[in-house]
């Protein structure tokens, strides 16, 4: 059983404690200096500790701090050559972190749904081993990049479920407009974003060809797809991402700057 330490269990740190444990075949420490954090996974860690030496241990360490605060964590924890560290912090470039630690280092950028084992990662071909592989696969789908393409992963990945969040809400809200409850109109969008989602991800299909599969001649789709093509949506969307990724740089240069 392969003994994973997770320092840092907000949103995302948290995420991954839940995740893994889904996953099963993983000793999970969950490190934290808030109690509450550490009591929102009490029940999915195989441990919890306020104290970041617990991670001394751990063949895994997952790095998933505020990037103002991974200096502090590096020096206090002290990790060996032998171990391998994952650095989820936004903004903090591979080599940054690597000059402050023995441990072979690996950067992801990965998303929330690593909780139900859905995530979608990006990760540097720089410090990628199969071990890595083999963690962000039992929490989801991943791609490997150079870390050039951090920013622009950041914005498509990291920042992506806000964005599906927003348009799922806007197809719901439009299901309540039409009479039906909230409840039932969330629970359709959210379930029809999923299984299209899946489709792009197991069919060999285009997104453009899965559209027309849809849009049948004369039909209800087609009626609605006219409505968004003639529309400022894809320019939304892109500028959403466009925004995200421009933050994205904006964060790294601080630490380049270093």
């Amino acid at each position: 059983m392969k003994h994973v330490s997770v320092i840092g269990c907000g949103n995302m740190g948290g995420a991954f404690v839940k995740g893994l444990a889904k996953a099963g075949g993983y000793s999970v420490t969950a490190i934290d200096l808030d109690p509450d954090a550490l009591e929102r996974v009490a029940d999915a860690a195989d441990e919890t500790s306020e104290d970041s030496a617990a991670a001394r241990d751990a063949d895994v360490v997952v790095l998933a701090v505020k990037p103002d605060i991974v200096d502090l964590v590096l020096d206090d924890v002290d990790l060996r050559p032998e171990q391998t560290l994952i650095t989820l912090a936004a903004g903090v470039p591979r080599q940054y972190v690597a000059d402050r630690t023995d441990a072979s280092v690996v950067r992801v950028m990965p998303n929330v749904a690593a909780e139900t084992n859905n995530m979608a990662a990006a990760a540097t071909s720089e410090g990628f081993t199969d071990e890595v592989g083999g963690i962000l696969d039992d929490l989801g789908e991943y791609v490997v990049i150079d870390e050039s393409l951090m920013d622009i992963a950041t914005a498509v990945n990291g920042s992506g479920p806000a964005f599906a969040f927003y348009l799922i809400g806007a197809m719901a809200e439009a299901g309540v407009e039409g009479g039906l409850e909230h409840d039932q109109a969330e629970r359709l969008a959210a379930q029809t974003f999923k299984g299209a989602a899946e489709t792009v991800l197991r069919d060999e299909r285009s997104v453009e060809e899965l559209v027309d599969a849809v849009c049948s001649p004369n039909g209800t789709t087609i009626e609605g797809m006219e409505v968004l093509w003639d529309s400022d949506a894809d320019e939304a969307v892109q500028g959403a991402v466009g925004a995200a990724e421009r933050r994205s740089r904006e964060l790294a240069e601080e630490f380049e700057d270093e």
